[in-house]
């Protein structure tokens, strides 16, 4: 196999692959890229057994062929050559001569033939605008389970039904909900549960498009594919029950207090200082027209914030982690929060006090402590 490629294309296709390829495993060729010329373009292939992402740019191709070489290795060095065109020839030996200008380098490789194939994409059941999915997912990830032992919650469940796109997740303590209408009215029903990771690496490829682009979403028995215009990423599919997440959701929170973003974030952050480390627990007293956030430690101090509020429920005090109530603020853009709650042993829900096409129907479900 022989080609020529551009730097730039290839630097920043390789870019888009590090974060699939396999860096501890037992398996030396799932540290490989694997690099197919063929026609006009240069085709890059990663996995790691549960993601894999298939990526495109065009080469001149001198020979077709197949072969792989180390990853990280392949882009470290790509990134220190001079901006110019990069001849890649495979030799009988399965190492890899590179040439740049003035520069020569020979590179081991692999056989082609112990890399995994990935599977083959079925029909699409649905087209999702780049920066729709981007934004539920950044909406959703924080609140995804660390607990590798709850599998099913090491992931969000995606649903597509009568037009609209729902992506769910939780850990058990809290819970984000996110809904959007599909532009694409004609989507297949469908349900499954996409990995963290592949989460990651999905919100990397929808920032390299555009307003307009849309992602292909296909789904079999075992993996979920996203098409990103030449860019393919698999995903193996998360197993089990995602827990009932409607029953979750509060229908009897009929106290809301309506607060700016920034002044109550600000302020958890301050007071969140002072917070027991482990827990990170902090009060939050509302009261009409204030809400007051206040923590204490033995160990380091204790602080409080008043913030003004649009509040005329009942006085009601409140334990809350300061952490979750600050990852759904640093999520939203809106300018103004609303906090609705139903009593002091009761969920707390915090949703955008105003909504925007784009962040669609989002609700966020806060378990209460004990202090």
């Amino acid at each position: 196999m022989e080609f020529t490629v551009g730097k730039l294309d290839l630097v920043r296709e390789l870019s888009l692959t590090q974060g699939v390829v396999e860096k501890k495993s037992t398996i030396p060729i799932l540290a490989n890229i694997l690099l197919e010329a063929h026609g006009d373009r240069l085709t890059l292939t990663a996995t790691d057994l549960e993601l894999g992402i298939r990526c495109s740019c065009p080469a001149r191709v001198k020979k077709e062929g197949a072969g792989t070489v180390p990853a990280r290795r392949l882009l470290d060095y790509v990134r220190l050559l001079p901006e110019a065109d990069i001849t890649i020839k495979f030799l009988e030996n399965h190492w890899a001569n590179l040439t740049c200008g003035r520069s020569r380098t020979k590179m081991a490789g692999m056989s082609r033939e112990s890399f995994p194939e990935l599977p083959v994409m079925p029909e699409a059941v649905a087209q999702i605008p780049y920066k729709q999915l981007s934004s539920m997912i950044s909406r959703t990830v924080f609140a995804i389970s660390m607990e590798e032992s709850r599998f099913t919650l090491n992931g969000a469940l995606l649903v597509l039904q009568d037009g609209a796109i729902t992506m769910v997740s939780t850990d058990g303590h809290r819970l984000a909900y996110i809904q959007n209408v599909l532009a694409d009215g004609d989507a297949h029903s469908f349900r499954a549960l996409v990995p963290r990771k592949a989460m990651g690496e999905i919100v990397k490829l929808a920032d390299e498009g555009t307003a307009d682009d849309k992602v292909s979403l296909a789904g079999d028995d075992n993996h979920l594919f996203f098409k990103f215009g030449e860019r393919l990423l698999i995903t193996r599919k998360l197993t089990g029950n995602f827990p009932d997440y409607e029953r979750v959701l509060p229908k009897e929170n009929t106290h809301i207090a309506t607060l700016a973003k920034l002044e109550i974030r600000s302020a958890i952050e301050r007071v969140a200082q002072f917070a027991d480390e482990r827990s990170k627990a902090i009060r939050v007293q509302f009261s009409p027209g204030e809400v007051r956030v206040f923590s204490s430690s033995v160990e380091t101090g204790e602080s409080e914030e008043n913030v003004p509020s649009e509040y005329k429920g009942p006085e009601l005090e409140i334990g809350f982690n300061a952490q979750y109530l600050l990852d759904f603020l640093r999520a939203i853009s809106q300018d103004q929060v609303a906090f609705a709650l139903k009593d002091e042993k009761s969920a707390g829900e915090l949703q955008p006090a105003s909504t925007e096409s784009i962040n669609g129907h989002y609700r966020y479900v806060v378990m209460p402590m004990r202090i």
